[in-house]
């Protein structure tokens, strides 16, 4: 019996593993983007994790990568900037924030990024965050009513950024005369635009934008159908060969943490964002699922996981791709080889037509 487990053992070690190159030359049926890392500790060192997760996101064919930002982090833009300088062609998706800038300020940023490294960018435009950050700032405009202003505040920029005439608005926040953006940008530049699509004031100002709805999703069988191409889902995942290797991984990356379920529950009273209470009502998922919000639950990550076999995740992930999420938004890659292991599970869920191409 010991001889046969150590032939087998052998035979395991001798079985050559699918290198990460094979994994990210697959077909995806879906456009992908990474996280950036945020910078709870900021320093030379994390400039160094910026670059190297940028450089992982590249090399698995990543579209781009998400910036956060928020009152505790460094400034999105230089973080865009660290990105820029270390890929040739991974896009930053930079979280944008109303209440930290105008409209024009983005709209020259993007510009001048534009003309410096001729990469285009993605902006992420979003209408809150934590609540007790926004009355520091002095903005206490209700949750609903930010998102007229995001839509108002989005046009200004992307006016401003096609470059066909000066422009002027007598808005309901804004107020700008005969305003022109120079240097102009190229019009192959110009920015692709996300907005959360959890509420519904979110996936209304998403329409008026013409702007891809992003959404923490639920279980797929509990999704209504979302618009063909302009829809995204961002979620994490840990996929193996088989189920029980990847609920191992995902166990031993994200334990119980009491003083995590203890941060959430404090978050989610001084937040309100739709999403966020939304996944902290949602009940556990049945048995058997791959949908996981047990890291969400512990802190330990802001969206819901899909844990389990290649095909097991890959069949859950084809199935919001059916609903017509085009988009995939991952979680903080802590490794080119998770990356290689989540491009695998995509790869499984996609449409024969789409594995042929």
């Amino acid at each position: 019996m010991q001889t046969e487990t150590r032939n087998d053992e052998l035979a395991t070690r001798r079985t050559p593993r699918p290198a990460p190159d094979d994994a990210f030359t697959l077909p995806l049926p879906v456009a992908l983007f990474a996280t950036c890392p945020p910078s709870t500790d900021p320093g030379p060192a994390y400039r160094d994790e910026v670059a190297r997760v940028a450089r992982w996101s590249e090399r698995a064919g990543c579209t781009g990568i998400l910036v956060y930002a928020d009152n505790r982090l460094v400034d999105p833009w230089l973080v865009a900037q660290i990105v820029l300088e270390s890929t040739e062609r991974l896009a930053p998706l930079v979280a944008v924030q109303p209440a930290y800038m105008h409209p024009y300020s983005v709209a020259k940023l993007v510009a001048s990024l534009g003309r410096l490294h001729g990469r285009k960018l993605y902006l992420n435009m979003v209408s809150g965050g934590f609540r007790n950050d926004l009355l520091a700032l002095g903005d206490p405009t209700p949750h609903d009513l930010r998102y007229e202003r995001l839509v108002e505040y989005t046009r200004i920029v992307l006016d401003l950024l096609a470059g066909e005439a000066p422009v002027s608005v007598e808005g309901s926040f804004y107020r700008t005369d005969k305003l022109k953006l120079q240097p102009a940008l190229a019009p192959e530049l110009r920015p692709g635009v996300f907005v959360s699509g959890s509420s519904a004031a979110g996936r209304d100002a998403a329409r008026q934008l013409g702007a891809l709805a992003v959404k923490y999703p639920g279980p797929a069988t509990e999704e209504p159908v979302g618009e063909e191409g302009l829809a995204g889902i961002r979620v994490g995942i840990v996929a193996r060969e088989s189920d029980d290797a990847a609920w191992r991984v995902a166990y031993e990356r994200f334990p119980g943490d009491r003083r995590g379920r203890l941060t959430h529950q404090l978050a989610m009273k001084t937040s309100d964002s739709a999403w966020h209470r939304e996944l902290s009502e949602r009940a556990t998922a049945s048995e058997g699922s791959p949908y996981w919000l047990f890291p969400f639950e512990n802190y330990h990550t802001m969206c819901p996981y899909l844990v389990g076999s290649y095909e097991r995740v890959g069949r859950e992930l084809g199935r919001y791709v059916e609903l017509g999420f085009g988009t995939v938004i991952l979680d903080i890659p802590p490794s080119l080889d998770e990356l290689a292991h989540t491009r695998r599970a995509i790869a499984a869920g996609a449409p024969t037509e789409a594995a042929a191409s």
